[in-house]
């Protein structure tokens, strides 16, 4: 089920401005491999999201080979922190040599393992949390996650609508991991919850604060 009709997803991409070199050379490395990246439309918003929040600590929960991370790099200070995770130490070296053509390596830490273990051991509250780590694992990274958020500071799930799977009767673990989250966010009193449907949704979770 297409969350967006393929027609304006075109529509809107043909819109934006020339990417990075690197980016577009990461989105063919992704439909070559058939590896999931969250896309230009969706980095473009994740971008404007840090940009408007003020956002100079962030961590992503599954950060495959860097795609994501280069979208926040770009609008972020030199004095900004990215913290990346991903279990595959090949998707950290080619990230790490993506960060290092663009220039923005210095404010970037990669980790290899589990995200949500890596996750634990790294201390201090963050201004945005990205999650894309597998889908039956978000309502442990919600619930880990969003207490670490600063006052007004947000948490984004990638894959929120999940192409409508939740509506054709799939009882499959990620499924019902993506539902649980989506029912945990927007029934805790102290988030506010949306969901952006552009490319396969996000949940996005503000911290209310005091």
């Amino acid at each position: 089920m297409h969350i967006v009709t393929p027609a304006i997803t075109s529509y809107m991409t043909e819109l934006l401005p020339q990417r990075h070199p690197v980016l577009l050379r990461m989105e063919e490395r992704a439909r070559e491999n058939g590896f999931p990246i969250i896309g230009p439309l969706v980095g473009t918003w994740l971008s404007q999201l840090a940009r408007l929040t003020g956002a100079r600590r962030i961590m992503e929960l599954g950060s495959g080979f860097g795609y994501s991370a280069l979208w926040f790099a770009d609008v972020l200070g030199s004095d900004a922190e990215i913290i990346c995770t991903d279990g595959d130490a090949d998707n950290r070296r080619y990230a790490e040599d993506a960060f290092s053509e663009v220039g923005v390596r210095p404010r970037i830490t990669f980790h290899t393992g589990d995200a949500l273990r890596l996750f634990a051991d790294t201390p201090g509250d963050f201004d945005l949390i990205f999650c894309d780590i597998d889908k039956h694992e978000y309502p442990d990274a919600y619930r880990a996650a969003f207490p670490r958020l600063r006052a007004g500071g947000v948490l984004v799930f990638d894959n929120a609508l999940w192409s409508g799977r939740m509506l054709e009767g799939d009882e499959s673990a990620d499924t019902r991991g993506v539902e649980e989250v989506n029912r945990l966010a927007f029934g805790d009193a102290a988030c506010h919850a949306s969901h952006v449907p552009i490319r396969d949704g996000l949940l996005v979770c503000t911290a209310r604060g005091e």
